[in-house]
């Protein structure tokens, strides 16, 4: 199978070497820069299947290069890899055209899956992220039951992910694979169309 062609884009260059050695043998990394307009430029001529986008970066930061990004390659996917764990960032983040939002402090353990999930054609985005944007559908506010498309398991995860769980805890408190955990995240965002939601 051939590996996904990835571009990084982050403004501390300590990163972007923890981000190549956490990517060997899951994809090629094509370019590494440290602003978002370097990126931009780039992206037309090597035309990566995925990037990894910090918000935060000098120059072009990574909302506006994700808003561009989709106007000269449609059918790239981003995923922003970001320090910003305020749900108002990832709902900016995913009108901008992102497919998935991970924290920094979550990548090592959420990001490879997050990559195969966003790769997949699904939305993902780190649990600490979205329990804010969850909560109308547990306080009643917005009615959800299982005519919804919500199994009984995805219920559970649900509520972990509402008091801002990591995949890793989801999936040891449910006793399942952190890769189901990580399913589970991604077809709740689906089901409630957060991303809609959040415009």
């Amino acid at each position: 199978m051939t590996q996904p062609r990835i571009m990084l884009a982050d403004d501390h260059r300590l990163m972007l070497e923890g981000l190549q050695r956490l990517l060997h043998g899951h994809g090629e990394v094509v370019g590494t820069f440290e602003d978002g307009q370097s990126l931009l430029q780039a992206a037309q001529l090597l035309k990566p299947d995925l990037v990894l986008l910090d918000i935060s970066m000098p120059v072009m930061n990574g909302l506006d290069t994700a808003r561009q990004l989709k106007v000269h390659l449609p059918g790239c996917k981003i995923i922003f890899l970001t320090m910003h764990a305020d749900p108002m960032y990832a709902a900016e983040a995913f009108i901008a055209g992102g497919c998935g939002y991970v924290l920094k402090r979550s990548a090592a353990t959420e990001l490879i899956q997050a990559i195969e999930v966003v790769l997949g054609g699904k939305p993902y985005a780190s649990p600490e992220v979205v329990k804010d944007l969850l909560l109308p559908f547990l306080d009643g506010t917005v009615r959800l039951d299982v005519t919804d498309g919500i199994s009984a398991q995805e219920r559970e995860v649900l509520c972990m992910m509402a008091k801002g769980r990591p995949a890793t805890e989801i999936a040891e408190g449910l006793n399942i694979s952190v890769r189901e955990a990580v399913e589970d995240i991604s077809r709740i965002i689906e089901v409630l169309n957060l991303q809609r939601a959040s415009r």
